[in-house]
């Protein structure tokens, strides 16, 4: 039976799920949840997931939530999934999962709170909150400089001092990719100081391409719509 992935690209750990199954030829079925238009919360889909948030997978008569959970699942049950993504070996494999568990509040609280409260609340119904986005810029920003002096010691161009990238490379790449959705200024002030972090988004996204890039487009084309929402507000502030 086909797997079947429901997931709104907008969404970052859904792009991880995407890009992964893509990334090993693991033949699924894409179904969208559009979160702007809170389909997430429908009955049908709370038979999928009652936790009411995507991604989440069907597989046969198997239902699963949480994108880390997802992305092991996968790499652990379809063949052909290169050993990199999710190591056999128990020593490599729990230090992934000890990235993975890092991301959930360190990461995740601090990129997504950012963007949320500083860009996106109002393209999903909620206002902008200036004094909670500045509480997770401080929690991004801690997070970036851990994954610079931490996560990315070693020789190796990705996490762990791994020379190949695992699910944790591309979950937490999917999760910095969302602050393209700020002003271009801010994201520069957050990312810019960190250039081995930017070394290694870039690793990530050449090893995973041409499929990176055509699952963020979506991410692109909301990026010019805000942009060009800024240029028309612009002038009416002056």
């Amino acid at each position: 039976m086909t797997l079947t992935v429901y997931a709104d690209r907008m969404s970052q750990p859904s792009r991880a799920i995407i890009i992964f199954c893509k990334v090993n030829g693991i033949d699924f079925e894409e179904v969208r949840i559009d979160l702007a238009k809170r389909q997430q919360l429908s009955p049908e889909f709370q038979e999928i997931n009652s936790m009411k948030k995507v991604p989440a997978i069907v597989d046969g008569r198997f239902k699963l939530f949480e994108s880390h959970a997802i992305l092991i699942y996968l790499a652990c049950v379809f063949p052909g999934v290169a050993d990199h993504w999710y190591p056999a070996d128990l020593f490599q494999r729990a230090r992934v999962h000890s990235v993975l568990d890092w991301h959930h509040s360190n990461l995740r609280s601090g990129a997504a709170g950012y963007v949320l409260n500083s860009t996106l609340g109002p393209a999903l119904g909620l206002p902008l909150n200036p004094e909670a986005a500045a509480q997770s810029e401080k929690l991004l920003l801690a997070s970036l400089r851990k994954i610079e002096s931490f996560w990315l010691k070693g020789r190796g161009r990705f996490l762990l001092g791994s020379s190949q990238p695992s699910i944790a490379d591309l979950s937490l790449v999917c999760e910095i990719m969302q602050l393209e959705l700020v002003d271009e200024k801010d994201r520069e002030r957050i990312l810019g100081p960190h250039k081995r972090v930017m070394k290694w988004i870039d690793d990530t996204k050449n090893a995973t391409r041409p499929h990176f890039d055509e699952v963020h487009s979506v991410l692109f084309k909301v990026k010019e719509k805000l942009q060009s929402t800024r240029q028309n507000v612009l002038p009416s502030k002056m």
